[in-house]
């Protein structure tokens, strides 16, 4: 039975676009310096600590992406360049392209610098279609920024997010109404938002490799296997998520964490983990401009117990170092592990305004 994409069925279904900018930070760069166009670019730091913060379609054919350690990257493409980022221009480029959103929708719900769901269904720019509309943002961002941007088209927030990948960069895809089932069908799990490298692992090991293979599990069988998330795995291989655009959403922390396929036991290893995935947080922290205060490692042991650390410094944390130093010492509390640990999470929270100034740039990947 195809679903019904209406959250009521009384109510036309919703017209929502998912705009995300193309490779954000490095198409900046290589927009305001002619030398770096066409060129393996990486937005980071080459220092032996460094971390990619973003990285040009050129580059990302070598395997390079964001989050990577510099080495790593500078292993997999020699020739890659690295140029130092530049927040408070792209915060300045974000608000030129919120302020070309706002002129089609009255709710908007941006995700970061870079991306954003718009709720088109009432129209407001009077375009025959959301395709059309689609169109026409991405045109007025193109000829006001210099920048390309790919939207995704559809009846709810999580297929537009996939339709918006799947003609990147500089494309569109719409999935009609009725059409989402079939579309998801085909997919690897591993597109869908809310399956992780961990969680795409667990599906594949129990036979679940597409959207179909999803499909055929039972609401039961999901609950089993993933708790919590269960049903919105049994909704979305259905095509069905009926989340609103939510033009008031606030972030109220940001967070990352890694199930190991081998409990750790060795601190230098547990440590260098949460070391990892505050660079992770920071990264998502830098290009949202949000930074917080309070630090939180989350550990989880062997025989499935839990221990959070958290601190809070005076002001938000901007410098990723300090992020760094901050999870780390508040793993070191917990070591040596009373058993192996299968979780590492950190979180960052109690978000504060911060002016792009105030970032230490120069010591994001240090």
């Amino acid at each position: 039975m195809t679903p019904d994409p209406r959250p009521d069925p009384g109510s036309p279904p919703r017209k929502i676009i998912h705009i995300d900018m193309d490779a954000f930070f490095a198409s900046v760069e290589q927009r305001d310096d002619p030398a770096l166009r066409g060129r393996p670019l990486a937005v980071g730091h080459g220092a032996r600590r460094g971390v990619v913060a973003a990285a040009s379609y050129e580059a990302r054919k070598f395997g390079v992406r964001s989050a990577m350690p510099s080495t790593t990257a500078l292993r997999l493409c020699p020739q890659l360049v690295f140029t130092p980022p530049r927040f408070e221009v792209y915060k300045a480029v974000s608000r030129q392209i919120h302020a070309i959103f706002a002129d089609y929708a009255d709710a908007i719900e941006p995700l970061s610098l870079d991306e954003a769901y718009l709720d088109v269904t009432a129209n407001r720019a009077g375009l025959p279609t959301a395709t059309d509309t689609a169109r026409e943002i991405r045109a007025r961002i193109l000829a006001e920024t210099g920048l390309t941007a790919s939207a995704g088209i559809s009846y709810n927030k999580f297929l537009a997010k996939l339709a918006s990948d799947q003609n990147k960069p500089n494309g569109q895809f719409v999935v009609a109404p009725g059409k989402g089932e079939a579309f998801v069908a085909g997919l690897p799990v591993g597109r869908f938002h809310g399956v992780g490298t961990v969680t795409e692992a667990k599906m594949r090991r129990l036979g679940i490799e597409t959207g179909e293979d999803l499909r055929r599990q039972s609401m039961a069988f999901l609950a089993q296997h993933f708790g919590k998330s269960g049903p919105w795995f049994h909704g979305i291989a259905r095509g069905e998520d009926h989340r609103p655009v939510n033009a008031d959403r606030v972030r109220k922390s940001s967070g990352s964490e890694t199930t190991f396929e081998t409990d750790l036991t060795d601190p230098a290893t547990i440590t260098a983990e949460v070391e990892a995935l505050a660079e992770k947080v920071h990264g998502w922290c830098a290009r949202a401009q949000a930074f917080g205060r309070t630090v939180t490692v989350k550990v989880k042991y062997a025989d499935f117990q839990q221990a959070t650390r958290s601190r809070s410094a005076s002001g938000a944390v901007t410098d990723p170092a300090a992020l760094r130093r901050m999870a780390r010492d508040l793993v070191s509390s917990v070591l040596p592990a009373r058993l192996g640990i299968r979780l590492l999470g950190v979180t960052v929270s109690n978000f504060e305004a911060v002016s792009a100034t105030a970032v230490e740039q120069p010591a994001l990947l240090a």
